[in-house]
């Protein structure tokens, strides 16, 4: 497989494309990674350079491209109950929640959800610490620009090891063990699944318009890949979209520089509406 070189003018018009079109900084540092993760695909293509990639990826018209793009410059690692210290806090605060709703009614929304183990997560956490967790309205929006680990996260099915540091008893409770010629998967359980509407979004460009408030949202790990000016619009857009005094969960890296007078520090990355 020949190793195709990416020359200092072709990297300027992906960084410039990319920004455009889903707020990804891509620094003079990423040229090597872009290099070096995007030439399979050239290969792929049958493309002898990268001003032939950057053609057909802006004249792609489905939008598939551009998601590839993205999956192949970005880092998508998630797991079940990652960031434990945000679980704990969450499990304290539920209380309140519960005692500030009229009718038995939540909304979250979990922004770029990758191949679906947060979403999952919320609805596995809300089942063992809500008793009547099933006379609950609970609906999750879990959105992605990625409809490759979309569709991962609507099957909801994985391996093994991605389950196994899970307790015994949310493992039998919230999945469907799955025989296959090639090993055992995990697939969570069809009353789960119904909670959660997938769908495929851009946080940059797409609208924020929602039928309703939402009580939580979730943005881990996505904003470190854009600037400053781009993050304090999103975060400006989510204070619009959240219902007063609900929380914003963050990555653990990630944290609010403005947007000081909407939110207030609550703890580790997670921000309260005010």
């Amino acid at each position: 497989m020949a190793e195709i070189e990416l020359k200092p003018e072709e990297f300027a018009l992906f960084r410039r494309y990319i920004y455009e079109r889903v707020g990804i900084a891509l620094s003079e540092q990423k040229t090597t990674l872009v290099k070096g993760r995007l030439n399979k695909r050239l290969n792929q293509l049958n493309l002898g350079s990268f001003r032939d990639y950057y053609d057909y990826l802006v004249h792609d018209e489905s939008g598939d491209e551009l998601a590839l793009f993205v999956s192949a410059i970005s880092t998508n690692v998630t797991s079940f109950f990652r960031e434990s210290a945000q679980w704990i806090w969450l499990e304290n605060y539920l209380p309140e929640l519960v005692a500030s709703k009229r009718e038995k009614k939540i909304r979250i929304w979990s922004a770029g959800c990758s191949s679906g183990e947060e979403p999952y997560t919320i609805l596995m956490f809300l089942q063992q610490h809500l008793r009547d967790f099933d006379q609950w309205d609970i609906k999750i929006l879990a959105t992605d620009i990625s409809a490759k680990v979309l569709s991962k996260a609507i099957a909801g099915e994985y391996d093994a090891k991605s389950v196994e540091p899970l307790p015994r008893e949310i493992v039998l409770r919230s999945f469907e063990k799955v025989r296959k010629d090639t090993g055992t998967t995990y697939k969570v359980a069809q009353h789960l699944r119904d909670k959660v509407m997938f769908r495929l979004y851009n946080l940059v460009t797409d609208p924020f318009f929602f039928k309703n408030k939402f009580d939580m949202v979730f943005c881990r790990n996505v904003m470190i890949y854009f600037d400053e000016p781009t993050r304090n619009d999103l975060i400006g857009r989510f204070s619009k979209v959240l219902s007063k005094g609900s929380p914003l969960f963050l990555g653990s890296s990630e944290s609010l520089t403005s947007n000081r007078e909407s939110f207030k520090l609550l703890g580790s990355s997670i921000y309260q509406r005010l």
